[in-house]
């Protein structure tokens, strides 16, 4: 049974943190899940982002679950947030794509949404 965790929240929002929560239980049980950033959601991949140390840093959450990490790249453009091969192909002067994160057509989420039992949006 496989569960995509569709991402559109922003980081600000409680629920792309309820989205961290239940990715962190369900690799603790060791149940089979992917997750999709779209639409605000792909802000959480913008590595400039700066947080207090006193805030946990949702970014950086991600990161050390240690999945995949797609995002919209369309999405991701549209809000500024690129990577190294697509700031050149638009002729951007930098890149601000964190690390482990990576930029993908929608292609990969329909793939993702053909393969899951249930979806889940936040």
């Amino acid at each position: 049974m496989s569960t995509l965790l569709l991402i559109t929240s922003a980081p600000s929002s409680i629920h792309a943190w309820h989205a961290l929560g239940l990715a962190e239980a369900l690799q603790a049980k060791k149940q089979p899940f992917r997750v999709f950033f779209y639409q605000d959601g792909v802000y959480v991949a913008n590595r400039l982002q700066w947080q207090p140390d006193d805030q946990r840093n949702l970014s950086h959450a991600w990161q050390r679950l240690g999945i995949r990490l797609p995002v919209c790249v369309s999405a991701a453009l549209a809000r500024g947030i690129t990577d190294a091969e697509n700031a050149k192909r638009h002729q951007l002067d930098h890149h601000n794509l964190a690390a482990q994160f990576e930029l993908v057509g929608l292609g990969e989420l329909a793939d993702a949404v053909q393969e899951a039992v249930r979806i889940i949006q936040f």
